[in-house]
């Protein structure tokens, strides 16, 4: 069974932060949420919306995972972007060949990690496309996929790309699967 990691970040979008975490496991992926606070503390996102994350950081990245997926908001992607743990992890996912994602404006993460060089990508408007990351194309799909990199623009192309995620680990059948009973057609 696939495994994903979601960080979570005081003042993130929760709209994005719970939309991936429900959607991958609807899937029946593995999904952990970690804080990255040192202690197992609840995380207040953007809108005040009250999240209680499955473990810290810290023992969340004593295990391995196939993707991780890395929600917005602001400043919850700054806090991200300035966390060295995340920026590592993400350098080292990429290194593995495994999945590297972000929402919103947490592809700014992944341009500090400097996972873009070279690729396609979105993000939240103003967030990836004023930045001069070397060959990187900027692109205003709802979800662009390169390679292991996968990014998307903000809360409400948030479905979309959590379905996109579950193609991406467990095909296509499962995401029509999980899509389904969703009604969004």
């Amino acid at each position: 069974m696939a495994s994903v990691l979601v960080p979570l970040a005081q003042d993130c979008e929760e709209l994005e932060a719970v939309t991936i975490i429900d959607i991958l496991r609807r899937a029946q992926i593995n999904v952990t949420s970690a804080g990255l606070e040192h202690d197992l503390g609840p995380v207040r996102a953007s809108r005040c919306t009250v999240l209680i994350p499955d473990t810290t950081l810290d023992k969340a990245l004593q295990m391995d995972y196939d993707m991780i997926v890395l929600p917005g908001g602001l400043p919850g992607a700054d806090h991200l972007m300035n966390d060295a743990r995340i920026i590592q992890y993400v350098q080292q996912m990429v290194a593995a060949g495994k999945y590297a994602c972000a929402i919103c404006a947490a592809p700014r993460v992944l341009a500090r990690a400097g996972v873009l060089e070279g690729k396609r990508a979105t993000s939240y408007p103003g967030t990836l496309d004023k930045l001069n990351i070397p060959g990187m194309q900027y692109c205003e799909d709802a979800v662009v996929r390169d390679g292991n990199i996968i990014t998307s623009r903000g809360p409400g192309t948030a479905m979309e790309f959590a379905l996109t995620l579950v193609e991406v680990l467990g095909g296509s059948k499962l995401r029509t699967q999980v899509e389904g009973p969703l009604l969004r057609a």
